[in-house]
């Protein structure tokens, strides 16, 4: 049986008048992904800050690796959070840094590593990512889906076992986003990292859901997921502060739903 990385509970949270989200359920399995759906303000962003500890909820409950954080202190959740990477919409990659400084920052301010064994790290990472070569650059001398890229390594350096994606491909052109796609599948089947995706874009979400990384004579390839894979990600669509649905792309694609079906349209 495959344990849960992320549980809400009859999670309810409003800001004022405004009720964001109304008595959602749903889990995460560690190894799997989620694709978060909806319109803009239907509170797919707020799961997120809810995972990180950043909101609280006003009612229900939030545990991440077994662990319930919506009553937390700050020094605690500081701790769950060592174990959840955080991708931004904008990358946020520090422009004075090198790419080798940005991708091993946490490591450097946040353990006791020695340099040379942040440097190794850094250099797998990024070797895993195929920027090896761009380990001493600066942010500024890379295109915008490498400056994507650097930011999910700097995510996963600290070895992370939940990853969070805000918009991982927004702005950027439809073969770039394809190589954002791939690494994000390249986590979750070769590392079994836990994700969370929040996007707007229906194509990489789909390409995300439907494929798999595989190892073959030591190469990586990305291929069609086998049905037992494909069951590794799952959708989930909020609309007027409730899941309106839950499923896998086969299901969504094959939902006969009037919302869903002018939303995926």
């Amino acid at each position: 049986m495959t344990s849960a990385a992320v549980v809400f509970d009859r999670v309810s949270l409003a800001f004022d008048d405004n009720v964001v989200l109304r008595e959602i359920s749903f889990s995460l399995h560690t190894g799997h992904t989620k694709v978060l759906l909806g319109a803009s303000g239907s509170g797919k962003s707020v799961v997120l800050k809810l995972v990180l500890g950043l909101l609280r909820p006003d009612a229900g409950a939030v545990l991440v690796n077994g662990e319930r954080i919506d009553a937390m202190r700050e020094p605690e959740l500081m701790r769950v959070r060592a174990d959840i990477g955080m991708l931004f919409q904008e990358s946020a990659l520090f422009d004075s840094l090198t790419v080798a400084e940005n991708v091993g920052y946490r490591l450097a301010e946040e353990t006791r590593l020695p340099p040379a064994d942040v440097r190794a790290r850094v250099e797998e990472v990024l070797g895993f990512i195929g920027l090896g070569e761009y380990v001493d650059r600066m942010p500024s001398e890379l295109s915008g889906g490498q400056r994507r890229r650097v930011a999910i390594a700097r995510a996963i350096a600290a070895r992370a076992r939940l990853v969070l994606f805000d918009e991982p491909v927004s702005g950027l052109d439809p073969i770039t986003s394809k190589t954002v796609d791939h690494e994000i599948i390249k986590l979750r089947d070769l590392e079994r990292v836990t994700s969370i995706v929040v996007t707007h874009q229906l194509q990489d979400a789909f390409h995300i859901a439907t494929h798999e990384a595989v190892r073959d004579n030591g190469a990586i390839r990305i291929v069609p997921a086998s049905p037992a894979k494909a069951d590794e990600a799952e959708f989930l669509m909020l609309k007027d502060g409730r899941i309106h649905f839950e499923g896998s792309a086969a299901e969504l694609r094959a939902s006969t739903d009037p919302y869903l079906r002018k939303f995926l349209a």
